[in-house]
């Protein structure tokens, strides 16, 4: 099976697709914090829930030896700067630490420092925060400095901010030149990216499946018809309706959150490339869906 190096839209595609199931993960993290927690602790710990939901997901994936979500959708692999071995289990720690800790930590720190040179005295808090025992550390360690001192430093606090902006930045020019790294977590832990030459035999794969499963349906539902007396079937049959996917008689009735009814096979199938409901366009996940199996 070939492999060669993921181009620079395969790599974008797959970065916009993981931040999309992040950002759902890190909402859903967030309405449940904020329900139980209240709007005051949310406000304190958005920045932790959201790099616990985001240490989650690379943890279920990436740690776990499996692909992301967005590698997954674009078929591409990681690999170790080789290009001939899968990252091994350390490589991986460090590329997460990377991707997620160090910019956390990073925009965490130089807060706190910005905030303690411009206080002009000394912020006390009795309840525990984040990152408590480096705030106390920074508070002592510009306690020692003079006003002066202080003032001399506030811009270049500011002017390092700056500076890793404009690093994130040029690191993405430097992408669109070389096409080799998106992030700077991965350029750091040396992992690249390969994509899979032979994803046609995949997707035929998946389809000869696809079609097993409707004949198997199919079949099953010959053989409920079968025992049905016939006056049953008659009357039943003339009293059902017609899908409007396959024009034909219903079969194996199911039901969308909307209320509307199918055939099994043609709003499963439609599912596959939309999540809505095809006669009033209402938006629904697929595993939503609700097979009648008595319906009559």
């Amino acid at each position: 099976m070939p492999l060669v190096p993921a181009n620079q839209p395969q790599l974008i595609r797959s970065s916009q697709k993981d931040e999309y199931y992040q950002n759902n993960l890190t909402n859903n993290a967030n309405e449940l914090f904020h329900t139980f927690a209240g709007s005051r602790r949310w406000l304190q710990w958005r920045k932790e829930i959201e790099l616990l939901s985001d240490l989650t997901y690379y943890v279920l994936t990436t740690l776990s030896g499996y692909q992301t979500l967005g590698e997954e959708y674009v078929s591409i692999i990681q690999v170790d700067p080789s290009k001939r071995r899968i990252p091994s289990r350390m490589r991986r720690t460090a590329l997460i630490f990377f991707h997620t800790i160090v910019p956390y930590l990073l925009d965490k720190v130089l807060i706190c420092i910005e905030n303690e040179l411009e206080a002009e005295a000394p912020q006390t808090s009795r309840t525990w925060r984040p990152l408590s025992h480096v705030r106390l550390w920074i508070q002592r360690a510009v306690g020692m400095l003079t006003e002066s001192q202080r003032k001399a430093l506030i811009p270049l606090v500011f002017a390092l901010q700056q500076g890793i902006t404009l690093l994130y930045r040029l690191h993405v020019a430097v992408f669109y030149v070389t096409g080799a790294f998106y992030h700077t977590g991965k350029r750091a832990a040396g992992v690249s990216y390969l994509r899979v030459g032979n994803v046609l035999g995949i997707s035929l794969t998946l389809q000869f499946n696809n079609l097993r499963q409707r004949q198997r349906a199919r079949h099953e539902w010959k053989q409920h018809r079968n025992l049905l007396p016939s006056r049953q079937v008659s009357q039943s049959s003339s009293r059902s309706s017609r899908c409007v996917l396959c024009l034909e008689e219903r079969r194996n009735t199911s039901s969308t959150p909307c209320g509307h009814l199918f055939c099994w096979e043609c709003i499963t199938e439609w599912c596959n490339t939309k999540t809505e409901c095809p006669l009033c366009r209402e938006k629904f996940q697929p595993h939503r869906l609700v097979f009648l199996r008595n319906y009559k």
